[in-house]
């Protein structure tokens, strides 16, 4: 059964929750060796049949939807298994694994915030870009401010939101009000996409600068407007196993599913480009 959390507060739960699963899956490895199944441990490493276990994947806020989706197909494929996500802001997760936070699989929305991880050496090799993302203006539906420009954005009265500048699509949306010569200010600053698009879905802001893909995921509550400014601002998401990973073999399975073609699918039908 997949299990997820978004927010602060959340993932410090589901962070506590992998760690008992993971010591209980240890624990179970340790009793079964001495079993008739002991034999088991001699199997090619990453084979479908040794794969259980909880599967721990911190990922970037905007890849809740696609990564809900392919963890249910992992779950499906490999009986068995159990995929928890923590989905937040990239440069929260790779705090918290850089802090010791048990983890099998970071996925960014920068290479960034992928950076801060592989600078302390918490990656098992070299991470690898798997899907790319572009930024559009989230509006109420019917777009009632009539916005078509980044430079609208400025206009007096609108209430704007924006991510946090150290959150992926904070820098992005920076760049891209830079190479429009855009200067404004926001109403707030958010810790992730999703909590910046949620303002516009609460009519608690006009507009917000998001993901092309969180506005494809909230249907007809936003409406999206495309800006030319946003080809100078594409983030790059790369997909790493973790070097201190509880669940290594079922993890690397994971990472081989979000590269595979089947991954990409998922990803371009959510509106994902490819790298």
């Amino acid at each position: 059964m997949i299990r997820s959390a978004h927010g602060t507060r959340r993932t410090r739960r589901t962070l506590r929750v992998s760690a008992v699963a993971a010591a209980a899956l240890l624990a179970l490895n340790a009793c079964s060796s001495s079993g008739p199944d002991a034999g088991a441990a001699s199997r090619p490493s990453g084979s479908s049949a040794e794969l259980s276990g909880t599967v721990t994947v911190f990922a970037a806020a905007s890849l809740e939807e696609s990564f809900t989706a392919l963890g249910e197909r992992f779950e499906k494929e490999h009986p068995g298994t159990e995929v928890a996500f923590s989905f937040g802001g990239s440069d929260s997760l790779a705090a918290g694994i850089t802090g010791g936070a048990p983890a099998d699989v970071f996925a960014a929305a920068s290479a960034t915030t992928m950076k801060l991880v592989t600078d302390r050496d918490a990656a098992a090799g070299a991470p690898t870009t798997f899907a790319r993302n572009r930024l559009q203006i989230a509006t109420l539906p019917g777009n009632p401010d009539r916005i078509s420009s980044l430079k609208d954005l400025a206009g007096a009265g609108l209430k704007v939101v924006l991510c946090d500048k150290e959150v992926p699509c904070g820098a992005a949306a920076q760049k891209a009000l830079d190479a429009g010569g855009v200067r404004l200010t926001p109403v707030s600053y958010e810790q992730d996409v999703k909590s910046a698009l949620t303002k516009v879905e609460l009519k608690e802001a006009d507009a917000a600068v998001v993901y092309r893909t969180d506005v494809e995921a909230a249907g007809d509550k936003v409406q999206g407007v495309e800006f030319p400014e946003s080809a100078d601002a594409l983030n790059d998401y790369p997909i790493a196993l973790l070097k201190d990973a509880p669940n290594p073999a079922a993890a690397r399975a994971f990472v081989d599913l979000v590269r595979s073609s089947e991954g990409r699918r998922v990803l371009s039908r959510a509106g994902f480009l490819q790298p």
